[in-house]
């Protein structure tokens, strides 16, 4: 079962919590719902948010689908293939995130030709 709704453009997508980083999680699951312009880099979109936590079991290398927090930028991520920092197809983030949740289904993402609004609530 899905937890959260994301909205990138018009894709409506699912994404589930993940036991990675359990405080930061229950930051970004404080501040829901969360929404903003995001900027493309290689697969990835990312977007400033209103949370500021440190890092937790962060690491740059991330599944496939992963949403991610970036403390350096206080920005979250979504992850769906290769990005500038990849080796390989791997997604890879520029600095070290704290994946929080994982969409359920990246298919639509592949079709972004850019940046994009994304919001992010509780389903």
């Amino acid at each position: 079962m899905s937890d959260l709704q994301v909205r990138v453009g018009d894709r409506e997508l699912t994404a589930t919590w993940t036991d990675d980083a359990p405080e930061v999680r229950e930051a970004i699951a404080s501040g829901l719902p969360l929404a903003g312009d995001a900027e493309r880099w290689g697969d990835e979109l990312y977007f400033d948010v209103p949370v500021d936590v440190p890092a937790e079991n962060a690491r740059a290398a991330v599944p496939v689908g992963a949403v991610a927090y970036w403390p350096r930028g206080n920005a979250l991520c979504l992850f769906w293939g290769p990005t500038p920092a990849s080796e390989g197809a791997e997604p890879r983030a520029a600095s070290p995130v704290s994946v929080v949740a994982e969409i359920d289904d990246v298919r639509p993402l592949r079709s972004l030709s850019g940046g994009a609004s994304v919001a992010i609530e509780r389903e």
